[in-house]
């Protein structure tokens, strides 16, 4: 007599094989899940980073091709009412508020660009807990491109009268008189002064410790000129500039590129018709498992001179720079070409 086949189940050690070979197949989809969302969140700070460059740069291209710029007319050798930086302040128009960041800092039309090298001289304070003290400003003057909003018969915002063949300062509209040449009976335009000192900070708006792009901006408070400090980016640790020189004044044509130099130290005659621009953009947060030990060398920074770990040091003027933490970085460089002047 057969006997039927009797039911027979999993044994304890297949049950355990299926149970290792479950949690290796969890375990590797695990990994590949976590992977994706590392590679994931690596792109998203890379492409984060390229925006606020683009953004940045956005700010400060627009307004350093247009440096010198002064309406109706072009290639002006002098401004009626603006004042040098080297004379005595003039603070019967502008006020002395005007003159904060240095005295005729606001009304030095002479000077369309100039900067400073690894170093902050301006006169009015850098916003927050201070300056980067190794990075670069620029500072950049200009009418703005559309006419001025301001009533014509309001006293005391800074504007610039243009006509065909004269250019001058005014601080209340209503003096800027027709173009009076034979040739022209064209009226006068108006447009508000611009002037732009750009510089790196310690601290951004919201946060202290976030290295900041600001800028200083000729504003109107009331009916007095002064200077105010507007954010540009948080997270730019660090601004260098140079200086496309054509030496002489006549060609437009860059012959070399320097650090910043205030006007009276370049040659008779020579004009900057360039600006080169490095920004080294940070990430918003540190990343666990990431460590940044690249040598970032640009500007006058060199591996020549050395290495510094830390950009708020005095002593890192002119050195590459080593961060060697946790956040990722994007440096970045471009070359505006100064479209106001003379010569081209």
């Amino acid at each position: 007599m057969k006997h039927p086949s009797r039911a027979r189940g999993l044994t304890l050690i297949e049950l355990m094989i299926a149970l290792t070979i479950g949690l290796l197949l969890v375990g590797s989809a695990f990994k590949v899940y976590m992977e994706s969302a590392r590679t994931y969140g690596i792109h998203e700070t890379e492409a984060r980073l390229e925006e606020n460059a683009r953004y940045a740069y956005s700010v400060l291209e627009p307004d350093l091709r247009m440096a010198g710029f002064w309406g109706y007319a072009k290639g002006v050798s002098s401004i009626a009412g603006a004042s040098l930086q080297s004379a005595s302040a003039a603070t019967t128009m502008a006020g002395t508020a005007a003159s904060s960041c240095g005295s005729n800092f606001g009304t030095d039309l002479g000077t369309v660009i100039e900067g400073t090298n690894d170093s902050y001289t301006l006169g009015c304070t850098a916003y927050g807990s201070g300056f980067m003290p190794s990075a670069d400003t620029i500072t950049v003057r200009r009418a703005s491109m559309l006419p001025s909003a301001v009533p014509t018969a309001t006293a005391g915002p800074l504007r610039i009268c243009s006509t065909r063949t004269t250019v001058s300062l005014v601080n209340i509209g209503t003096s800027c008189q027709a173009d009076q040449s034979p040739a022209q009976n064209s009226p006068g335009t108006i447009h508000d002064l611009i002037v732009h000192a750009y510089y790196v900070s310690r601290d951004a708006a919201t946060a202290t410790g976030v290295p900041t792009l600001w800028r200083k901006s000729l504003n109107t408070v009331g009916t007095v000129p002064t200077f105010q400090d507007e954010e540009i980016l948080a997270g730019v640790e660090d601004l260098q500039v140079q200086f496309g020189i054509d030496y002489t004044g006549s060609t437009g044509s860059v012959q070399q590129y320097v650090n910043p130099l205030n006007a009276a130290q370049l040659p008779l005659g020579a004009q900057v018709v360039a600006v080169r621009l490095w920004l080294l953009v940070r990430a918003d947060a540190m990343e666990t498992g990431f460590t940044d030990n690249r040598t970032y060398a640009y500007g006058n920074r060199s591996s020549l001179n050395g290495t510094t770990h830390d950009l708020t040091s005095t002593g890192a003027a002119g050195l590459a720079y080593q961060p060697n933490d946790h956040y990722r970085r994007l440096l970045v460089s471009r070359t505006v070409m100064v479209r106001n002047v003379l010569g081209t």
